[in-house]
């Protein structure tokens, strides 16, 4: 069985029309990220508790909190044990929206600075562990595991620690798709649903690019978690989050069409590879 996630910031800014794009698309998971132009990090619990009981009412569920957990830069003024306040911060916040995974990374521009990443992963998975729940860390360009051989190295170096593939970003690092899905497939815990034709780097619907979505979804052979996070325009928080210019081959009205598009794009391929939508589900036809 496949289930659907969103980054439903992209859809709209506001918690209603997140809800809102999430249950027109059949979708009751959500990776959250930003809320009313607020990103996850920097939400107070009380913030936290009130979005919590606002989605319970409408029947979505946190799949994931979306932080940026180490997208920092370990500059000589870094102070490792303050920044566990923030983990420990985005913790508690996991425990109010009742899940046990939190989207992470592994620090900007270190990649001559291993066994500091090593370390510095190990004791943030301790901090998890004490409030129950995991760390999932995304290969993210520019960051020391943006590589497969990288994501390798954490994977030997770091106990605990589980793992999102990426599929655009690995191709945003002149990786292919074979070669990841071959090397990561099977131990990826769960899918960030993301297109990108690597020839013009512009982000497009799954499918529509080089990412090999299909080959991705033809070879799940459990239960798995697709969280679709499609870039297709601009959102409200996109520059917090990567300080690139995006560029996008289609263009929609609004960032709702977007949303449903990527959405779209998604189910298109999954039918076509044998499933059907059944209660928020995609089962085997």
């Amino acid at each position: 069985m496949i289930r659907l996630s969103a980054f439903s910031d992209e859809a709209g800014n506001s918690l209603k029309e997140q809800i809102e794009a999430l249950k027109r698309n059949g979708i009751s998971y959500m990776e959250i990220r930003n809320v009313d132009g607020v990103n996850v990090q920097k939400m107070t619990l009380e913030q936290a508790e009130e979005i919590q009981r606002e989605l319970e009412a409408n029947g979505i569920a946190v799949w994931s909190v979306g932080s940026p957990v180490g997208k920092v830069k370990l500059k000589e003024d870094f102070c490792f044990e303050d920044y566990l306040e923030d983990v420990r911060h985005i913790c508690k916040l996991a425990n109010i929206f009742k899940t046990d995974k939190i989207r992470m990374f592994s620090f900007f521009l270190a990649y001559d600075k291993a066994e500091e990443v090593y370390g510095y992963l190990r004791r943030m998975v301790e901090v998890a562990n004490e409030y129950g729940v995991q760390l999932y860390h995304e290969n993210e360009k520019k960051i020391y595991g943006d590589t497969s051989e990288r994501v390798l190295d954490i994977m030997a170096h770091v106990d605990g620690l589980k793992y999102i593939y990426d599929p655009a970003n690995y191709l945003q690092v002149d990786e292919t798709a074979d070669t990841t899905l071959d090397l990561l497939h099977g131990k990826t815990d769960y899918f960030h649903i993301k297109d990108v034709i690597l020839e013009t780097g512009e982000l497009v619907p799954a499918g529509y690019g080089d990412g090999k979505i299909d080959r991705l979804i033809e070879m799940i052979t459990d239960d798995k978690v697709l969280s679709i996070e499609p870039h297709l325009a601009i959102f409200e928080g996109y520059s917090t989050i990567d300080d690139e210019q995006m560029k996008n081959k289609f263009h929609f009205s609004s960032n709702g069409e977007a949303f449903d598009a990527a959405v779209a794009a998604v189910k298109t391929l999954l039918v076509k590879a044998g499933y059907e939508e059944k209660d928020s589900a995609f089962v085997k036809a």
